[in-house]
């Protein structure tokens, strides 16, 4: 059985909003920083696999929230891989405060050739490593 990957990200007062709940956006950003950290560990940092000629844009980001979220709450956000294409892979996101669930969404992001701004095929040992993190079945 593999191990879930989870982030801890402290909600801070600037991801409230007037209602002293998360501003909607701001769960993106505590996704984008649990997929940073989960690449890295993975050790494919965006920094190894951006390059001059690539680039990751996302493509389609979603956010279900299930739970309030207020200042000084601590997310724990468990990132899994749901899918893995030609050139582009998808993200789940399920955020939890204690054992509250919270949120959950998903990030498609695409490999795009940066000269063409098309989509290109997703580099071999990234894409083979990300696979490796697929739910059994899915492989």
């Amino acid at each position: 059985m593999k191990v879930p990957f989870v982030w801890p990200s402290r909600v801070r007062f600037v991801d409230t909003d007037a209602s002293g709940r998360i501003h909607y956006t701001a769960m993106l950003r505590h996704f984008e920083a649990a997929e940073v950290e989960f690449l890295r560990v993975l050790g494919f940092p965006y920094t190894a696999v951006e390059t001059s000629e690539i680039s990751y844009p996302r493509v389609h980001v979603e956010c279900h929230y299930t739970g309030a979220v207020t200042d000084d709450d601590l997310l724990h956000i468990t990132v899994t891989v749901e899918r893995v294409g030609h050139s582009s892979f998808t993200l789940g996101f399920a955020a939890a405060v204690g054992e509250r669930p919270v949120a959950h969404g998903r990030i498609t992001i695409v490999c795009m050739d940066k000269h063409t701004q098309r989509s290109r095929p997703l580099p071999e040992m990234f894409a083979s490593t990300l696979k490796q993190h697929l739910p059994e079945g899915k492989q």
